[in-house]
This record gives C-alpha cells, structure tokens and sequence, in this order.
C-alpha cells in the first residue's frame, strides 16, 4: 500500500542539493534543477540593488580648422630648374712666355674693357723689336742699292757696254732686295704683337675672379687660365623643356592671344623667393637632345644687383599667360584616393561634406581649384583626420601665426 503525503517535503543538506519524497524514497533532483535555483537566487540579489537612470552624455563634435575658398588672380606657369649663365665669359691666358711682372687688378672687382690686368716682363721682347726696325732699314738701305746698281746697268746697256745676262742679273737683285723689305717688315709687326701680348687686357667688361698665379711666375700660353672674367647685368638662363611642353605652352599662349616669342620668365632663387627682375625667352636651341627629348631654352634676364652669378642652379618659373581669376585654397586641405582628389568642407549645417576637385597652378602653399568648389566654401584643412562625411564639426578660423598680436 502506497500513499503520499499532502505537501511535498523537502530538506536542504550541507551541501545545498534539494531532495524530494517520491513514491516512498527520498530522491535527488536532476542536476539542472539545482543551477536553476541558484540562478534565480542571484536574480533575486541583483533585483535587489538599486537601479542606476539616464545614459552616457553624447560626444562633442570634433574641433577642426576651416578656411574660405578665396578667388585671387593666378598666372598659369610652369616650373623648370635651370642654370646661370653669363653672356660673356672670357679665361685670360697667356699669349708668349715670360715672368709675371705685375697683377693690376684685386680680385672679385669690376673691371672695364681694354683696361690692363697682367703685365709679363717686355724686357726681351722690346730688344726684338728694335732689332726687327734695325732689319727693316737695313733691306730698305739693300734696296736703293740694288736698285742703282739696276739703273747703272741699264745706261751701259744701251752703250752696249754690258752684257743683257749681268742686267738681267741685277734686275733680279732689286727684286729681292724689295721683298726683303716686305719680310723685315713683316717681322718687325709679329715683334711689336709679342710686345703688346706682355700686357694683358680685359676684352670685355665684367667681374673678375681669382688670379691664379702670383708676381714673379713664368708664364706661358701652355700655363693655363691666369683669371676669368665675366659680365654680370644683363645675364643669361638656361633650361632643358620637353617638346611636348614647348608645344603646349605655345599653343596655350597663342590661344590667350600673348606672344609666344614674348614669354615672360621669373627665377626663384635658392632660398625659394621669387626675384624681382623678369625677363624673356631669347633663344630655343635648333636641336633636340635625343636622350631626353628635350630641347634648350634661355631666357635674358637684367641682374642690376648682381644676385645671380655664373654657373649656380636657378628654379625657373615660366608665365604662360596673362593672369586670370581662380579659386584658391592650402594645399594642406587635399587629400587623395582612389578616385583622385577631394577636400572636406563644412556646409551650411556644420556638417563635413566632402568634394571631389581639379586643381590647376600651384602658387606658394596655395593651389587653384578649377572644379569642384565655389568661393566662401569652408574648406578644412587641419583635423581632417578626425572627421567622417557627414558628421557634424565644430569649425573655426585658422589663426595668425603670430598668434593674432599687433607687432
């Protein structure tokens, strides 16, 4: 006989498990019934704690630097790197052999043409002079000799008291003797050359350099380069152009109706500024060099200060028009993907918008937008890593980099 009882009894032991009465025995309860209860035992706790209100507070939008669009007016120009070249450049050498006796010049002055820079000793050269004037005279003095003796031989002839062979004779004589006059002559100018070789002049005007031999050394025209001189103002330009380059920039200036014969050229110097002084193309090589394909073009530019000097290496900045009106931004703002360049802008909703650009001519740390952007755009330009399109930003103006202060 069975029975069971009418509430279900239940104890808990040492450790925990919860057993049941069931059909006259006690028995355990399936493992899972017992997580079970712990688990809801630790709702219960957690269900006791106080609850916490409200949400994290939303982040700020990011802080960046945005600038407007500005139009300005921009030259189109290419850039090219060239060399100085002086228009005249002369090496003084030595045209005879002798001792430098004098230097009249300081080295680095301006020199004028004609004015004497060396003197080599004339001494020697004077005494041949002399000597080539003694041997002139002396053929003119065998000349009127000869000559006579012609004449006299003549009246004997017509006497009949001379043989025709002894005036053929002495008419060769006065012959020779004349050339011998030509040929003393003629040594006596190479004489008073040599003379005039001992001072060495300055063929042009210009600056001189370093002397390299002192008073007092033998000279010889196998010595090699006793100084150089070169002309300063105006000065010549030279760089390589490709032809396609040529091509497109003659067609380009022909099309904005300047003269392709009239091309303004500008050098930036070696600190990066612009010199003051333009010139113009004068010259395009009539041969291409096949290695590169490129051909030399020089450009003459006035040099009153003297700043560009002989043989340095120029940056060359070629106008290829006249100027026009373009939207300018800092380079800074470009960035660059796979589909090509764009900027970041903040529209009217303080929001980054991005904008895909063509740029055209560089000019100092700004670059002209020819597609793409409007003037009073705000383009980012600093904290543009920040940023996700779409999202809001907080924009302010780029400061001066003296921080705003009155100097």
């Amino acid at each position: 006989m069975s029975y069971q009882t009418a509430e279900p009894i239940a104890r808990t032991r040492s450790d925990q498990a919860v057993i049941s009465w069931t059909q006259g025995r006690w028995r355990r309860p399936p493992s899972w019934v017992g997580l079970g209860l712990i688990a809801a035992a630790l709702a219960g706790l957690m269900g006791c704690q106080p609850q916490q209100t409200g949400s994290a507070a939303p982040m700020p939008p990011p802080a960046v630097v945005a600038v407007p669009a500005k139009v300005q007016q921009v030259e189109e120009e290419s850039q090219f790197v060239g060399r100085v070249a002086a228009i005249d450049r002369v090496e003084l050498r030595a045209r005879v052999e002798g001792f430098l006796k004098e230097r009249k010049f300081e080295e680095g002055q301006m020199v004028e043409r004609d004015a004497v820079l060396f003197v080599i000793e004339p001494d020697q050269y004077q005494a041949i002079v002399d000597q080539r004037a003694a041997d002139v005279e002396k053929a003119k003095a065998d000349a009127e000799n000869a000559d006579a003796q012609l004449q006299r031989g003549l009246e004997l002839l017509k006497q009949k008291n001379i043989a025709k062979a002894k005036v053929d004779e002495l008419q060769a004589a006065a012959s020779v003797a004349k050339a011998s006059i030509a040929q003393a002559e003629a040594a006596l100018t190479s004489a008073k050359l040599d003379l005039g070789y001992t001072e060495i002049v300055a063929p042009v005007a210009g600056r001189i350099g370093l002397a390299s031999l002192t008073v007092g050394n033998l000279v010889s025209p196998s010595t090699g380069v006793l100084a150089t001189i070169v002309s300063r103002d105006p000065i010549y330009v030279q760089f390589p152009i490709t032809q396609r380059e040529l091509l497109e920039a003659r067609r380009e200036i022909k099309a904005k109706g300047g003269n392709p014969n009239q091309v303004a050229v500008q050098v930036r110097l070696p600190d990066g500024s612009l010199y003051d002084q333009t010139g113009y193309l004068d010259f395009v090589d009539v041969t291409t060099n096949q290695g590169t394909d490129s051909v030399l073009v020089r450009a003459q530019i006035p040099n009153p200060e003297d700043l560009l000097v002989d043989g340095q290496y120029v940056g060359v900045v070629v106008q290829r028009g006249a100027p026009e009106s373009a939207i300018m931004i800092p380079q800074s703002a470009m960035q660059v993907d796979q589909q090509g360049i764009y900027v970041l802008i903040v529209d009217a909703e303080s929001k980054a918008q991005v904008r895909r650009i063509t740029t055209g001519t560089a000019k100092g740390t700004s670059i002209a937008v020819r597609e793409g952007l409007k003037e009073g755009d705000l383009v980012i330009t600093q904290g543009v890593q920040k940023v996700r399109p779409g999202q809001e930003v907080k924009a302010s103006p780029e400061q001066p980099m003296d921080g705003g202060k009155t100097p």
